[in-house]
């Protein structure tokens, strides 16, 4: 059987399949719900076109979020306005850039693609807030 791939990285050639994008949002699904994501959570997402970023769109909407898009190569200003204009209080990016420009939001947790692909710990809650409560207060 043909694997079918659902996208393709013109940078590293990098090919991801139906298959292999459900399980790697299936695990950052869980990420996310252990890091206070709940259903209509606004989450900004700062990553280049690629992987990584239809991983966590899936999952961001999979886990009952709002994924809002932030294009990875906005400048300093206006990438700062728009993740304030956001009132989100997650961000999954590993820019410098978006992490900074974060610390001058309601932005409280911040996750990179790293934090998406974590095995989760056998025998934790996955819908069970972490410690300080969910994600938007």
């Amino acid at each position: 059987m043909d694997e079918r791939y659902v996208i393709v990285d013109s940078d590293t050639g990098l090919k991801l399949t139906e298959e292999q994008l459900d399980e790697r949002s299936a695990v950052a699904i869980v990420e996310l719900r252990r890091r206070g994501v709940r259903v209509g959570d606004t989450v900004l997402i700062c990553l280049p076109v690629g992987p990584d970023l239809l991983v966590a769109t899936d999952a961001v909407i999979a886990a009952g979020g709002v994924a809002w898009p932030v294009p990875a190569d906005l400048g300093a200003d206006t990438l700062r306005e728009r993740i304030q204009a956001s009132r989100a209080r997650v961000l999954i990016s590993d820019l410098p850039q978006a992490i900074e420009a974060a610390e001058e939001s309601r932005v409280r947790i911040v996750m990179g693609v790293a934090d998406l692909s974590a095995l989760h710990v056998p025998g934790a809650d996955p819908e069970a807030p972490p410690e300080g409560g969910p994600a938007n207060d």
